[in-house]
C-alpha cells in the first residue's frame, strides 16, 4: 500500500529523519486528496483547493509554467468552477499559475475567479516590474534558471490589511496577515475543518528568513504568527512547500520548533547588538541549537541561520556592520592589489588559498582566492584557482542559497579562464 503524504509526515516527525529533499517537498505535479474536499497539487509551490458548494477556493497557483498542470489536476479531481483564488503572498512561484485558471474560466464561459491578497501584493508586483533584470540574475544564481523574470500579473480584485472574513459556498474562511518571509503574507484558517493553509510559514526547511539576495524578511513576526496558529489548535496543516501534517500535537510541535529557532536567533542577535558587538562577531557567534537543526522539518537545505542573523541585523541595525573601515571602503580591487603586493603577488595568494582550502578552511580560502582574482582580473591561473576554491565551497555547503552563489562564482571564473 502506498504511504500517504500525511502518514509520511507523521513518520518523519516521529522518527526524526526523512528520506531526502523530495520526500519532504514533492514537486512532481501529482494530485493528492488530503482530506474530504481538500486537495493538493504538488508543484514548485503547491496548489491547494478547498472544495465548497460554490466551487474551488484555491490557495496559491504555483509557477506560470505549472499552471496548466494544476488546472488539469484540479478539474480532474472535481470538475467544478474555481470561485476564488487566495494568494498567500506575491512570490512568482505562488501567483504565476493564476493566468491558467483565468484562461480556463474564459474558455468554459465561466466567471473568472475572484482573486484575493494582502494589500502589499500589488506593490510587490510593481517592484518586480522595476527589477526584472536583477531578479532574472539572482534566480539564475539561486536556481540555475536562465529565464526572464516577467509575468502578466493577475492582480488581486480584493485586498485587505489585517484580516478578512470570507464565506464561500457555505464555508467560512478567515484570512490573517502576518509578516514573515514577506511583508504581504496571508495564512488562512478554516474553523469548521480546523485546517490551516499556511503559505510559506512552514517549509519543511529552515525558515526562509535570511535569503541573501532578497528584500527584508521578518523573523520575529514569523515566530509570532506560528505561535498564533498554535493557539487555534489546528488539526490539519496545509503548507505551500513541503508535505501536510495532521494532528494537533504534531502540528504544535513542528510550529513550536520553528518559532523557537527564530526567536532564539532574534533574542541572541539583539542581545549582542545592544552590547555593541559588530555584525562579524554576531554571525560567528549566534547559532541555533543542534537538536533543533536536526529536526527533519528544520533542515538548512534552502536558507540557513547565518543568513537569518544578517537579516535581523538589517532590520534593526541598518546596513552598517560596525566596522568603520567598511563605512566608506576603498574599491575592492584596490584592497586586493595591496594585499597581493604584501603577499608577494596574486600567484602567492592563489597558492595560499589552495593550501588553506586543503586544510578545510573554505571561508578564508574564498577570501584569498577572491583577492587573487581581483588583483589579476585577466589572469587565467588566478581564475582557475578561484573557480576551484568556489567549487569546493559549493560542494561543502548544504543550503541552496550558498550553493547557488558559490557555484555561480565558480562558473564566472571558468568563463573568464576560457576567454583568456
Amino acid at each position: 500500500m502506498t504511504e500517504s503524504l500525511l502518514d509520511r509526515a507523521s513518520r518523519f516527525i516521529e522518527e526524526g529523519a526523512h528520506d531526502g529533499i523530495r520526500s519532504t517537498n514533492p514537486i512532481d505535479g501529482s494530485f493528492h486528496e488530503i482530506a474530504d474536499r481538500i486537495g493538493m497539487v504538488c508543484g514548485f509551490s503547491h496548489v491547494w483547493s478547498l472544495s465548497t458548494e460554490a466551487g474551488h477556493v484555491l490557495f496559491d497557483t504555483s509557477l506560470e509554467i505549472f499552471g496548466p498542470t494544476a488546472v488539469e489536476a484540479i478539474n480532474g479531481w472535481k470538475p467544478e468552477p474555481v470561485d476564488t483564488i487566495v494568494y498567500t503572498h506575491g512570490h512568482y512561484d505562488h501567483v504565476g499559475g493564476a493566468g491558467a485558471f483565468v484562461a480556463a474560466a474564459d474558455e468554459d464561459g465561466r466567471r473568472r475567479p475572484a482573486v484575493i491578497g494582502h494589500e502589499n501584493v500589488p506593490a510587490r508586483f510593481d517592484r518586480y516590474d522595476l527589477t526584472g533584470g536583477y531578479n532574472s540574475i539572482i534566480n539564475g544564481r539561486q536556481f540555475g534558471w536562465d529565464g526572464v523574470f516577467e509575468l502578466d500579473w493577475v492582480r488581486p480584485d480584493t485586498t485587505y490589511r489585517d484580516d478578512l472574513s470570507l464565506a464561500v459556498g457555505g464555508t467560512d474562511i478567515e484570512l490573517r496577515h502576518d509578516r514573515g518571509e514577506t511583508d504581504d503574507h496571508t495564512w488562512a484558517w478554516i474553523p469548521e475543518r480546523k485546517a490551516i493553509f499556511s503559505g510559506d510559514l512552514v517549509w519543511w526547511n529552515f525558515p526562509n528568513a535570511g535569503n541573501p539576495q532578497k528584500v527584508q524578511r521578518y523573523a520575529a513576526d514569523w515566530a509570532a504568527a506560528l505561535r498564533a496558529i498554535i493557539e487555534l489548535g489546528p488539526e490539519l496543516l496545509c503548507p505551500a512547500h513541503g508535505i501536510p501534517i495532521e494532528g494537533r500535537d504534531r502540528i504544535a510541535t513542528v510550529l513550536g520548533d520553528n518559532a523557537t529557532a527564530l526567536e532564539g536567533l532574534v533574542t541572541d542577535t539583539l542581545e549582542m547588538m545592544n552590547a555593541g558587538a559588530r555584525l562579524d562577531d554576531i554571525i560567528h557567534t549566534v547559532k541555533v541549537p543542534e537538536d533543533l537543526m536536526a529536526k527533519p522539518y528544520l533542515n538548512a537545505t534552502y536558507d540557513e541561520p547565518e543568513f537569518v542573523v544578517r537579516n535581523i541585523w538589517r532590520l534593526y541595525g541598518g546596513w552598517y556592520d560596525g566596522d568603520p573601515a567598511r563605512l566608506k571602503p576603498p574599491p575592492a580591487h584596490q584592497v586586493a592589489t595591496e594585499v597581493a603586493g604584501l603577499a608577494g603577488g596574486p600567484d602567492a595568494l592563489a597558492r595560499r588559498a589552495l593550501s588553506v582550502s586543503d586544510g578545510g578552511d573554505h571561508r578564508l580560502a574564498c577570501q584569498l582566492a577572491e583577492w587573487a582574482a581581483q588583483a589579476a582580473p585577466e589572469d587565467a591561473a588566478a581564475h582557475a584557482t578561484r573557480a576551484e576554491i568556489y567549487r569546493r565551497r559549493r560542494d561543502d555547503e548544504v543550503s541552496l542559497m550558498a550553493r547557488g552563489i558559490y557555484g555561480a562564482a565558480a562558473a564566472e571564473s571558468e568563463a573568464i579562464g576560457e576567454a583568456t
